[in-house]
């Protein structure tokens, strides 16, 4: 056996057996009738933020403080470690559950804003659902009206900014998408209600680009009788575009689209 592979097996025995150890240990510790030293040992692996360690035990102790006032202090950190955990669906209901339990409490503040953010961490890439943006959205918008002083609600209107703008990519992909696979009229509606539901965008100008360029593209696919009218909607948008957006970088490649589409009426007309 070469050196390199007794070392390999080494680190592998060595690592079952302190896996071994750990257990035995976590083991033994949960099985101590003292509530009172498993708590003390539960503080400590939070604090050095050993967190699977704590929960395991905060969950142990908690039936044995139900009625003291330590309980407070095991519910919350026992919800933080579900955050910090990654789990944050379980964090959400601890964050919740922590209110309805302490109302009153002087940390109720920093949990509601916690249980919304934890809506937020469950947030997927913007080609997915959206629910939890929308959730979160919805309950950054409540800790802001509920907590108007606090000092947590310029971080919530930034969160609210970031997830709006996931909404906004989430809808331009589908537009897009419609454009690419050639469904052009569906493509002009879709973006039409894009750019009516995010009216500030930055990217307007591109927005209403592509209601023309799909619109015009419908025209051009069009049975004969009906290409003078839907040309003349394209003729429409990009007057529309140039009142609203006089000094984009885009307006030359709109100014074709109007031109073409009063000759592809002209030549229609002639017919």
């Amino acid at each position: 056996m070469s050196i390199r592979i007794a070392g390999i097996w080494i680190l592998i025995i060595w690592t079952l057996g302190t896996l071994a150890s750990c257990s035995n240990s976590m083991t033994k510790l949960l099985k101590n009738p003292d509530p009172a030293y498993k708590l003390r040992m539960a503080e400590q692996f939070f604090a050095k933020e050993q967190y699977i360690k704590a929960q395991q035990v905060y969950e142990d102790v908690m039936p044995y403080y139900k009625a003291s006032k330590e309980f407070e202090d095991i519910y919350y950190k026992y919800a933080y470690c579900a955050y910090n955990l990654r789990d944050f669906m379980n964090a959400e209901n601890l964050f919740k559950s922590y209110l309805e339990i302490f109302p009153n409490s002087s940390k109720a503040e920093e949990v509601d804003y916690m249980r919304a953010y934890s809506f937020y961490k469950q947030s997927p890439k913007a080609e997915l659902d959206q629910t939890n943006t929308l959730r979160a959205m919805g309950m950054m918008q409540t800790f802001i009206n509920t907590h108007p002083g606090s000092a947590r609600n310029k971080q919530a209107t930034e969160i609210i900014d970031i997830c709006r703008a996931k909404l906004e990519v989430k809808d331009q992909k589908s537009a897009q998408l419609y454009f690419d696979v050639g469904q052009f009229r569906a493509a002009g509606v879709a973006f039409t209600t894009l750019l009516n539901n995010y009216p500030d965008s930055d990217r307007g100008d591109l927005y209403k680009l592509m209601i023309i360029r799909s619109y015009y593209r419908y025209a051009e696919m069009s049975v004969e009788e009906k290409k003078v009218e839907r040309f003349e909607q394209v003729i429409t948008e990009c007057y529309e575009f140039v009142d609203r957006f006089p000094d984009s970088k885009l307006r030359k490649e709109v100014d074709e689209f109007l031109n073409n589409s009063k000759n592809n009426i002209k030549n229609l007309t002639n017919e």
